[in-house]
C-alpha cells in the first residue's frame, strides 16, 4: 500500500497512481478531498498504514535502499573561469583559481532551493562537484574543474544510486528543511518520467 495524500506528495496523484498499479500495488491511502481521482486510479482507498516507506521512496536521511525517485538535470554548455571572476546573480562566487563550470538544467522555478548555492554538491558520471554561485530560477552553474564533461550530460540533484543517493540529508542540513517538504517542493515545471 503507497502513502497518495498530498497530491502524491506534491508530483500528481494520477500519474503516480497510475505507476503504483503498474507496478503491481492495489491499495493506498488518499485524502477525503481526492474524490473522482482515486476512484478513476485504479487503487483501492485503504487507511492502514502505509507498507511502502516514503522515506525509502524518495531517499529521505536514513533510509537504507536506493531510492525509487532521482532529481536530474542536463548540462546545459561548459565555459573557462578565470581566478577571481564570479558567477550567478551578485557574484557569490568568484573563482579561487582558472577552472570550468558547467551551466546545469534545474533551478528554484524546479524546486531546487536557492539556498544550496555555495553549499550543496551535484553528481555527474559518478563523482561530486560543488554548486556555485546562487541557484537561479531555470538553472544553476557547477563548477566541473578539469573533468571532461561534455555538454548534455547527466546531472544527479540527488537519488540513484551513486554519491548522491542520500545527499537529501545535505540539503535538509543547509535548508532547515525537512526531507518531506523538500521533496514536495519540487515543482510541477519539472519534467516527471518513468523509467523502468
Amino acid at each position: 500500500m503507497i502513502d497518495l495524500r498530498r497530491d502524491a506528495w506534491g508530483h500528481g496523484l494520477t500519474w503516480v497512481a497510475g505507476i503504483a498499479h503498474d507496478a503491481g500495488i492495489r491499495h493506498a491511502i488518499f485524502d477525503a478531498s481526492a474524490g473522482r481521482s482515486a476512484a478513476r486510479s485504479g487503487l483501492t482507498p485503504c487507511d492502514e498504514p502505509a507498507t511502502i516507506d516514503p522515506a525509502r521512496l524518495f531517499g529521505w536521511p536514513g533510509a537504507d535502499t536506493e531510492p525509487v525517485m532521482r532529481v536530474a538535470g542536463r548540462v546545459l554548455s561548459t565555459k573557462e573561469l578565470r581566478a577571481g571572476e564570479g558567477v550567478s546573480y551578485n557574484h557569490t562566487h568568484h573563482a579561487g583559481t582558472d577552472t570550468r563550470v558547467a551551466l546545469v538544467t534545474g533551478g528554484f522555478g524546479h524546486g531546487i532551493p536557492r539556498a544550496l548555492g555555495n553549499e550543496a554538491d551535484v553528481e555527474i558520471r559518478g563523482r561530486l562537484f560543488p554548486i556555485i554561485g546562487r541557484v537561479a530560477m531555470d538553472v544553476c552553474v557547477v563548477d566541473i574543474g578539469h573533468a571532461p564533461i561534455r555538454h548534455d550530460e547527466e546531472v544527479v540533484y540527488f537519488g540513484g544510486p551513486g554519491p548522491a543517493r542520500h545527499i537529501l540529508a545535505d540539503w535538509t542540513r543547509i535548508t532547515g528543511w525537512t526531507a518531506a517538504e523538500l521533496v514536495c517542493a519540487l515543482g510541477l515545471r519539472a519534467a516527471r518520467e518513468e523509467t523502468p
